[in-house]
């Protein structure tokens, strides 16, 4: 088997400073985070944007920018940008960081779902911001678009303008299908780097089963054009990945995903899963690769190509 990439989600837009005190927020913190967890092992780095003020997420391009150009002069991970920003912004408001920096990659969601995350609510916690209580609770009457229309501008205005490449985060099978028609339609071409993307309320559940199924799916429909990551949301995110790895696939983890590194135990950093994941990965028989290797095996355009 290939040797495994390993992802790391930063910050993401989920979860919200009261939950952790090691969720990063500001530049410098998202930037050490960053690079430690490159010095760990990870080969991609997904981004997200926050405002440095309160927190809250962010896809201003002047707040990617008080990050982007440090952690590129720290270590040589392969930068990859969210363009799904927050599902309470418009798409334009999503795309305006990245397609300023034209990022290696970017991660590009495979369709419009529910993205619930109004259960955070159930645990007692003082909150440092006023706006965190009424963003996790308008999650229960929110709709995260990603349109066909949506997807295909995307593909055109970072894939083919800018040269990015994509991590398609697929939530459940049909999203499959729908990178499966933009692959027909000649907008996706290979490899395609494929995200399964489990335990979000909206999606499919992290479930060996369901990985499996997932998996399967995509053999059918894109055989040999394809690499597979996973990634599971809480506490789900160590098991999932260990069973991707044996599988034969790719990894990620990251702060966006999972606030813990046990149970009831709050990660300290981004860097400390990735530590974690490593283990399992190399435990299991497989080597990490470099960020080098990852960008040869993605087809990457390379980190001398971007905006910032």
């Amino acid at each position: 088997m290939s040797k495994v990439i390993i992802s790391c989600a930063i910050t993401g837009s989920i979860h919200t400073p009261s939950m952790s005190p090691h969720l990063p927020v500001t530049p410098e913190a998202i930037a050490e985070q960053a690079i430690g967890a490159a010095e760990a092992g990870a080969a991609i780095l997904h981004l997200h944007a926050r405002d440095p003020v309160d927190g809250r997420p962010s896809a201003d391009p002047a707040h990617f920018m008080a990050f982007l150009p440090r952690i590129k002069a720290g270590c040589d991970a392969v930068i990859n940008l969210s363009t799904g920003g927050s599902a309470i912004m418009s798409l334009d408001e999503r795309l305006a960081g990245p397609l300023a920096a034209a990022p290696e990659m970017a991660s590009l969601n495979m369709g419009t779902m529910n993205f619930a995350l109004y259960p955070m609510l159930g645990r007692d916690r003082d909150w440092l911001h006023d706006w965190e209580e009424p963003f996790l609770r308008g999650s229960e009457d929110l709709v995260f678009r990603n349109t066909p229309s949506d997807i295909a501008g995307i593909l055109q205005r970072l894939g083919e303008e800018r040269g990015a490449r994509f991590e398609f985060e697929c939530y459940d099978l049909g999203h499959l299908h729908m990178l499966a028609h933009f692959r027909d339609r000649g907008l996706v071409k290979p490899p395609i780097f494929i995200q399964f993307v489990m335990g979000v309320l909206g999606g499919i559940a992290a479930e060996p089963e369901h990985l499996a199924h997932m998996k399967a799916t995509a053999d059918r429909l894109f055989g040999g054009d394809y690499l597979f990551s996973t990634l599971a949301a809480g506490r789900q995110q160590m098991p999932m990945a260990a069973i991707s790895a044996g599988m034969g696939g790719h990894v990620r983890v990251g702060l966006e995903d999972n606030l813990f590194i046990a149970r009831g135990v709050l990660a300290t950093s981004n860097a400390e899963q990735v530590s974690r994941v490593r283990t399992i990965v190399e435990g299991i028989g497989r080597e990490v690769a470099t960020p080098e290797e990852a960008r040869a095996m993605l087809g990457l355009k390379g980190a001398s190509r971007v905006g910032f």
